[in-house]
């Protein structure tokens, strides 16, 4: 058997590679939902019985065409299971713990088209399940080991995602009419399953920051060589899969120059990064890379010729102090909401010190000045999806305020949170102009902002994991202003501070 190549060329620009993937973690989520599901049961007086029945993600293709998308598994199904194929089905025994996989039954031309046809045991040793049968068998296979039960209960997934507004899918499959369903209780529970991460998890959305980082970096040192925006993107694209098999973005790259920084979601069909780059712009690139399911999410902002001048200063430095003040506070128990306004609060001093603003503070936050700057949330939970879900347990309430209403959790800290600070300030027209004619709010503005009409915006974001008494940042970019200069001008990462 021919040994696999490890070379690396010295000259890579990486020190990564991307790590073996802990397939027991997905053992441990199983656990983890089980003894949850137990004692929810048992609290509400209610026998443990049943079984968690789970549908992976299908298949897809482009509209009507043969065209099959680059699949990506279904989050909850993935969380539990791990299975990187399409068309999977799974069940977890509640009795016993017992966990089973179902896979499809697949034709011979696919041999021919897509590769071997793994056989069941493949399956069961890759995903470290306790059984798998075909998906054709399910019901069979359920009755089975139900103990005799004429109608076996399922535990389906269905509830509602607070982020996206829409609705997890319960499985469906031959014979369900021969079994009693529930679909309330699983979601909620298998929700806040996914809110604390485990060690196995941690080290994931590590090693995607890791990678992520180490790219971002990379489209800094050689933005100046760049004349399109989505140039910006292929580099940090290109980076993360060829040194951190990182196939899958955990969402499209946000790669903002000039006055497209002022637009939140930017990068999408419609404004597809594509600017041209000019001199005296400043970037913020806003990507991250996933790695077996698990994410990162991180925001760098720069000028892409490399000096800030005296207005990117202030407000890049304004948007810092914001970001560092949030991550110093955090601790379990410290309310997301109090850090929104404490990022809020932060900027409008550092513009006020800076002229652009006039007036109380105290005032400005009661008013709701901050949205005007800020309109999206702090930050929000992170693992297999960007926008993690769990933000709004039943319970948590969604602020109503300007700006506040944007934020993805209203939660208090828990260790084992993974989470996004992700402060930002921009001059967005649609906010900015109505904020300085009304009557109430016109006060506080200095001319001197009519200077930042095309400035666009700056967003710094890192990946915070919430410790017992603490966080730690996930992310290792550069963030003061010098060191920027510096790694764009060709300096190692990490580099030493400068003296006093």
């Amino acid at each position: 058997m021919p040994t696999p190549l490890l070379f690396k060329p010295s000259t890579s620009p990486s020190r990564l590679s991307p790590p073996m993937i802990p397939m027991e973690l997905h053992a441990l989520n199983r656990d983890k939902l089980v003894r949850s599901i137990r004692e929810h049961l048992v609290s509400d007086s209610l026998p443990v019985t049943g079984f968690v029945v789970l549908q992976g993600g299908e298949q897809k293709t482009r509209y009507c065409t043969d065209h099959e998308e680059l699949f990506r598994q279904e989050s909850y199904f993935a969380y539990l299971f791990g299975v990187k194929e399409p068309d999977f089905f799974g069940a977890i025994d509640l009795v016993s713990g017992k966990s089973i996989l179902f896979a499809p039954r697949l034709p011979s031309s696919y041999a021919v088209w897509m590769g071997e046809i793994k056989q069941l045991t493949y399956f069961k040793e890759m995903y470290k399940v306790d059984m798998v049968f075909y998906s054709d068998e399910i019901s069979e296979i359920l009755h089975k080991y139900s103990g005799g039960l004429e109608k076996p209960l399922l535990f389906l997934l269905y509830g509602l995602n607070t982020d996206s507004g829409n609705y997890s899918k319960p499985a469906d499959f031959k014979d369900m009419e021969k079994f009693d369903k529930d679909l309330t209780t699983l979601h909620p529970i298998l929700t806040e399953c996914r809110v604390l991460k485990s060690q196995l998890e941690l080290q994931l959305i590590q090693f995607a920051n890791d990678i992520s980082s180490e790219a971002h970096i990379q489209v800094m040192r050689k933005a100046g060589e760049c004349i399109k925006e989505y140039q910006l993107e292929s580099l940090f694209l290109n980076h993360i899969y060829m040194y951190g098999g990182c196939r899958h973005c955990s969402y499209t790259c946000i790669a903002a120059t000039g006055e497209n920084a002022s637009i939140l979601h930017y990068g999408h069909a419609a404004a597809p990064n594509d600017r041209t780059l000019r001199d005296g712009d400043m970037a913020l690139l806003d990507m991250g890379g996933e790695f077996h399911f698990y994410g990162s999410d991180i925001t760098c902002s720069f000028p892409i010729n490399g000096k800030f001048t005296s207005d990117q200063c202030l407000i890049y430095n304004a948007v810092l102090k914001s970001h560092d003040a949030v991550i110093s506070k955090m601790q379990p128990g410290v309310n997301w909401v109090d850090m929104h306004k404490l990022a809020e609060r932060t900027i409008l001093e550092s513009l006020k010190t800076g002229g652009i603003l006039l007036g109380n503070v105290d005032e400005m936050m009661v008013k709701r000045l901050g949205a005007i700057f800020m309109p999206h949330g702090l930050g929000h939970l992170l693992g297999l999806d960007t926008h993690d879900p769990g933000g709004y347990p039943e319970g948590v309430e969604r602020p109503k305020e300007r700006g506040l209403k944007s934020l993805r959790t209203a939660r208090k800290l828990e260790e084992g949170m993974v989470i996004t600070v992700e402060p930002g300030c921009y001059f967005i027209d649609p906010l900015l102009i109505p904020a300085m004619e009304d009557s109430e709010t016109s006060k506080f503005f200095h001319e001197k902002i009519n200077g930042f009409k095309n400035f666009g915006g700056i967003r710094i974001e890192s990946n915070l994991y919430v410790t017992n008494d603490g966080c730690q940042n996930l992310s290792n970019c550069p963030r003061e202003t010098w060191e920027i200069e510096a790694v764009m001008a060709g300096a190692p990462w990490p580099i030493e501070k400068k003296s006093e």
